[in-house]
């Protein structure tokens, strides 16, 4: 219906944004992946979701299109409404997302606020293949970047530490660095356990 919104930024708040637009402030909701990509200028472009329920239109507003489209495809699954699609694009980049999902890893989706173990299976069951073939996903992709997560997690796991606190704490150091050399990583996560 509203496929963007072009116009005066406003206001930018961490969870929204509003935009002037032909002298009507539209609120739209956003996610911290856009409230960190939309620059501090006056002019902007957010691509929208309008969502609408019995008891309210929402707006939801996208620096990219790829967020958006992302978006779209977790709030098709159910179990997954709005609120926690975006609690996860503030949680994880879009590439995050995709490569959680195409390489089904449970772990990093369940770590997401509001999303148990059968809600982060289904996530992954209904959206796996759409992802690789909307997003073009190889394996290549897919093993580049678990592996190093998975050699990290069998090197502490010989040193005894739970396999549990172990994914937290190698999850919660990628999401800050995700370009992290094994070495740096498995040091990191020591200092962490």
């Amino acid at each position: 219906m509203i496929t963007y919104i072009s116009g005066k930024l406003v206001e930018k708040n961490p969870t929204y944004a509003v935009i002037e637009c032909n002298g009507i402030g539209y609120f739209i909701r956003i996610s911290l992946q856009t409230f960190s990509n939309i620059p501090d200028i006056e002019s902007v472009k957010l691509f929208t979701h309008l969502s609408i329920r019995e008891d309210a239109h929402i707006l939801y507003g996208f620096y990219e299109k790829i967020e958006r489209e992302i978006f779209r495809l977790l709030i098709s699954v159910s179990g997954v409404g709005p609120s926690i699609a975006i609690t996860m694009l503030s949680s994880m980049t879009s590439k995050q997302v995709q490569q959680a999902i195409a390489s089904e890893d449970v772990t990093t989706i369940q770590s997401v606020k509001g999303i148990g173990a059968k809600t982060a299976q289904r996530v992954i069951v209904d959206l796996k293949d759409k992802i690789l073939k909307t997003f073009n996903i190889t394996d290549e992709l897919l093993t580049s970047g678990n592996t190093i997560k998975n050699e990290a997690l069998s090197a502490l796991e010989v040193l005894g530490f739970s396999r549990k606190n172990i994914e937290k704490t190698l999850q919660g150091i990628l999401q800050e660095t995700p370009d992290i050399a094994l070495e740096e990583l498995i040091k990191r996560a020591l200092k962490n356990l």
